[in-house]
């Protein structure tokens, strides 16, 4: 009965670790992300997933126009932007 319990405790911990050094940050890094898509506004300076460098020129349900330096506008989802640079200072 006690050798059981020697055998499974290793598993455990090892469980709990695992959970706190990749799961548990892996999940904040997704929220931190999901709620600074959400609050995408226009003027907001982007970057891609991609790469672009962009203004944000217009928000749409799950999309937003992005305005590029050479003044094209390009739609992207919503998802697609991996970080925003600085927020329109009004």
């Amino acid at each position: 009965m006690g050798g059981s319990l020697g055998t499974i405790l290793p598993l455990i911990l090892m469980f709990v670790l695992f959970y706190f050094l990749l799961i548990r940050p892996q999940q904040k890094r997704q929220k931190a992300i999901s709620k600074m898509q959400n609050e995408l506004a226009k003027g907001d300076k982007v970057i891609t997933i991609g790469g672009l460098h962009g203004i944000i020129d217009a928000i749409e349900e799950g999309k937003v126009v992005i305005l590029c330096g050479d003044g094209s506008r390009l739609t992207y989802d919503r998802n697609a932007i991996r970080e925003v640079i600085s927020a329109e200072v009004v």
